[in-house]
């Protein structure tokens, strides 16, 4: 068994996500990128984590949760990673283009790595 690290970057998806009054009235953009270790049994597809079911997995919890803090939907995003089949660690980024324009910042970035076995 091979042990890899693949890296997925710029998954988007939009979701109702925010702290303050307002924001999750209307969706937001949010983009993910991870960088996942997984056990490869072999040179096939299904002896990795699937690339399509990492992105479907990801855009799920996105679109379906309802987050006020981007740290906390790192988390998640990381913790449904892991859950998947191969997959033994995960380092999940999650941007918020734009939150903080107010500050002339381009946006915010929350990262969370779960490693098998517990946060």
């Amino acid at each position: 068994m091979t042990t890899a690290r693949l890296f997925l970057s710029g998954i988007a998806s939009s979701g109702r996500h925010g702290a303050r009054p307002g924001e999750k009235d209307e969706p937001q953009d949010f983009v993910v990128d991870l960088d996942i270790e997984v056990e490869v049994g072999a040179d096939e597809i299904e002896a990795t984590a699937d690339y399509r079911g990492v992105t479907e997995a990801v855009r799920s919890v996105i679109a379906d949760g309802s987050y006020d803090l981007i740290e906390t939907m790192a988390h998640d995003v990381a913790e449904c990673v892991l859950a998947l089949e191969h997959v033994t660690r995960v380092t999940a980024v999650v941007h918020k283009p734009y939150a903080a324009r107010r500050l002339e910042i381009d946006g915010v970035a929350a990262a969370v790595t779960l490693p098998a076995g517990g946060p």
